[in-house]
């Protein structure tokens, strides 16, 4: 059968297409004289340009054109318009007449074509349903084997991957006397891996296989926990290092070490419960049996101190469980920090543990602190015996934290390795207890404030303690400090209560001080007043003396605490007898006073050769006696006792005032004979022998004694021996200028003549002045002498002039 001929398409040219010599005549190229098209005109003509618009709308426009009211005109110039596109279009059809028609004849030949296409097209179909009938048998056959050889592909690979399953499991089942844990964690995650990348799940052989793998797992995890906890009980790294690698070749580092911490976590947690477990102690204490525990958390009476025994034996043993909970962490990190993975070098540690996230010891730390903060604030609540307990023995209690402390600190501090304790951590576990502290530093500070209550009562002003209650006073002081001496932190804690307790007393003391006539007085026998007022000075410097006693043996810190609290003490005992000694002050100043009332001008040998001490001498020996009898002898200490006393002080202070009064009164007076020089050094040795005898022993008095020493020969000397002499340099500058005065012409008036002043109004000013003031007062009254001097034509001065110049000019320099 011969093959169909293919469909064509077949134009026939027509009569015009004969004509013309050619099918299709082309389209007439425009040129410049064809007719303008209408449409340009309406684009630039602004009613016509709309309708141009691909969105013109027809209402739009005719509603424009009613409201604008030109709506006539628009139809007329929408009539023209359609004139002028009519005539326009027929121009065209004119114009291309020839072209259409011979479109028209192509159309007509392209149809004759078509008409014979359809029994082709059929034609073809038959054909291709036949080769395809000829080509599924072959393709259906491929598939099928193609599908065959998959199959036999995919169980060959099962088969393959079985037995080497098989193979792995034998070895690793396989007993042998010293088996390699960490290889044979390396042969069960080989296995495991195996069996999960190959999909070997639902073969009997294999399922059954692996039931035995899983089995020698569980095995060797529990191997491995039992290296890893006798590596941590002896302190043996590699043993820790196999346990761990166990776990990483098993490809479960990460749960396994969780599970360690979580390990430590729970014995430090469960430890501070069995601790502090109320009903247990209070069994261990007798209290079993029913009530054994009150509802205060109180063990039945007589069991009281077999329960805290108890209670301070569980406390000992939970320190011991949580060191070795924070040391088994330690060990853990310390290895996972050591060890690296053989291929990428990496720290065991980062497989565990991403940046940023606390380390194991801080989590493990954190978890027995929070633990331990919760159960005893529940026991401070709930249990009145434990609070009790841990609050009258916070020391221990505090002992027992910090011992904890530096048992880690040392224990961890090992160099190359984190330690296991931060600072901060320490610190918040000291603050687990701080509510034990709380309760300790209040009722230190109740004992001692209620005693000195008792003694120093607030509604009986007259009463003063005995000397054996300020001795029991300060006894509890020093026992409150002993039984905290050995903790640094929590002595510095009770030395600051103790600082309160003592301020307490100072104020107490200070209400009782009497401050009336009778406490000043000092002309007659000494009054209950002041009586009251020695007792508290004696007092008050006892207890001053005891307790920086004690501070002595303390750190120096403990010094820098109490110090302020010690320095109000010291105050308020001087402020009891400072009225007093004042005021005998003033009456043995009054007496030198006198001194210018005395005639020390007068020439003769009569008053130079009485042997009897001048009156105010006289009078201040009967002061200084009086004195001695009545006051000091009950403020001092005994001849025997060399001890410092507050008011051994003050008595020294007095004494040094009455001798450099002295010499500065003495300097002042004006004039002086030889007589009355022999005077003057006769009253010295009075004076000093006065003071001796009834003040405090002279020689001890060192610059103001060596002053009045050096000041008896300065008077007997010559002007031209003063300058050179040494006995200057242990004469104030003042002194010497205004002795000077007395060897002087009457024209060189003192200061005291020049202002016009009482002696005692100018020894006020000069307790006001320092040495370089006064040589400015001398040195006015220098130069108006030389003034006077000079208008009078003198060549000379008085032989006191350049010398009172030098010293003054040497002193000048000094103060520079």
């Amino acid at each position: 059968m011969a093959a169909p001929a293919t469909p064509h398409l077949l134009l026939s040219p027509t009569s015009k297409d004969l004509i013309t010599g050619s099918s299709f005549a082309s389209p007439p190229s425009p040129t410049s004289t064809d007719p303008a098209s209408p449409l340009d005109a309406f684009a630039s003509d602004p009613v016509l340009s709309t309708f141009l618009s691909p969105s013109f709308s027809p209402a739009d426009f005719s509603s424009a054109a009613l409201s604008s009211g030109l709506a006539a005109s628009r139809a007329e110039q929408l009539q023209d318009a359609i004139r002028l596109l009519r005539r326009h279009l027929r121009a065209e059809v004119l114009r291309r007449h020839p072209l259409l028609l011979s479109h028209l004849l192509s159309l007509r030949s392209a149809s004759a074509s078509l008409s014979s296409l359809p029994s082709n097209l059929r034609l073809l179909f038959s054909h291709l349903s036949l080769l395809s009938s000829h080509l599924s048998a072959p393709r259906s056959h491929l598939a099928l084997s193609s599908s065959s050889l998959s199959s036999l592909l995919a169980t060959a690979d099962l088969l393959l991957h079985s037995h080497r399953l098989v193979r792995l499991s034998s070895r690793l089942l396989s007993s042998s006397p010293a088996p390699d844990l960490a290889r044979q964690a390396e042969l069960h995650r080989e296995i495991r891996l195996l069996y999960e990348e190959k999909n070997l799940s639902g073969i009997n052989a294999v399922d059954e296989e692996m039931r035995k793998v899983d089995a020698a797992a569980s095995k060797l995890r529990s191997e491995a926990s039992a290296v890893i906890d006798r590596g941590i009980a002896e302190s043996n790294q590699n043993d820790v290092w196999c346990g761990l690698q166990v776990y990483y070749n098993l490809g479960e580092l990460k749960p396994a070490v969780e599970g360690l911490v979580g390990k430590c976590k729970a014995a430090g947690a469960k430890s501070v419960a069995v601790a502090l477990d109320m009903k247990a102690i209070s069994m261990a204490g007798g209290g079993g049996g029913p009530g054994g525990v009150q509802r205060s958390g109180t063990p039945q009476l007589g069991g009281s101190k077999r329960a805290a025994d108890a209670l301070w034996e569980r406390m000992r043993q939970c320190m011991e469980e949580l060191h070795r909970a924070v040391n088994a962490a330690w060990q853990l990190q310390t290895v996972l920090t050591k060890k690296r993975v053989p291929f990428t070098q990496m720290l065991f540690l980062e497989e565990v543990w991403q940046e940023g996230e606390p380390l194991l010891t801080e989590r493990v730390w954190d978890a027995i602190v929070k633990a331990f903060a919760s159960q005893l604030k529940s026991v401070f609540t709930a249990s009145s015996f434990v609070k009790e307990i841990f609050t009258l023995g916070y020391p221990r209690l505090f002992s027992m934290i910090e011992n904890l402390l530096e048992r880690i600190s040392r224990d961890t501090d090992v160099k190359g390795t984190l330690p296991a304790l931060t600072p901060e951590g320490k610190d918040h576990m000291v603050a687990t207890v701080e509510i034990f502290q709380t309760a300790f530093l209040a009722l230190s500070q109740s004992r001692l404030s209620d005693y000195i209550n008792n003694i120093f009562p607030m509604s009986n002003r007259g009463s003063i303690p005995s000397k054996d209650q300020i001795s029991r006073l300060i006894s509890r002081i020093q026992e409150e400090i002993e039984v905290v001496r050995t903790h640094g932190h929590l002595l510095l804690l009770v030395l600051r209560e103790i600082g309160k307790i003592l301020l307490l007393l100072a104020q107490r003391a200070e209400y009782q001080i009497s401050t009336g006539p009778e406490a000043r007085q000092v002309t007659g026998t000494v009054t209950p007043a002041q009586l009251k007022n020695f007792a508290l000075c004696l007092h008050l410097h006892e207890v001053h003396t005891r307790i920086s006693s004690i501070l002595s043996t303390l750190p120096n810190v403990a010094s820098e605490v109490l110090s302020p609290s010690l320095g109000v003490i010291y105050g308020v005992s001087c402020d009891s007898v400072t009225s007093l000694f004042q005021a005998m002050l003033d009456r043995l100043e009054s007496c030198i006073l006198q001194m210018h009332e005395q005639d020390f001008g007068a020439h003769g040998m009569d008053g130079a050769m009485d042997n009897n001490a001048s009156a105010y001498m006289e009078e201040l020996q009967k002061c200084a006696i009086h004195f001695r009898s009545e006051f000091l002898s009950k403020l001092l200490p005994s001849s025997a006792s060399r001890s410092e006393t507050i008011c051994t002080i003050m008595v020294r202070r007095m004494a040094s005032r009455v001798l450099i009064f002295f010499i500065r009164h003495a300097s002042l007076v004006r004039p002086l004979s030889e007589a009355g020089k022999l005077r003057m050094a006769r009253d010295m040795a009075e004076l000093e022998l006065a003071v001796g005898q009834n003040l405090f022993p002279v020689e001890q008095l060192g610059a103001p004694y060596r002053a009045l020493r050096a000041f008896r020969p300065v008077l007997f000397l010559e002007i031209s021996q003063l300058e050179k002499s040494p006995l200057l340099k242990d004469l104030p500058p003042s002194v010497i200028l205004h002795h000077l005065y007395s060897r002087g012409p009457d024209e060189l008036q003192s200061p005291l003549q020049r202002n016009k002043l009482t002696p005692l109004q100018y020894s006020l000013w000069l307790d006001s002045q320092g040495e370089d003031q006064i040589w400015k007062g001398v040195k006015a009254t220098l130069d108006d002498y030389e003034m006077k001097a000079r208008s009078r034509g003198d060549k000379e001065f008085s032989a006191v002039y350049p010398l009172m110049r030098q010293i003054g000019s040497a002193l000048s320099q000094a103060t520079l």
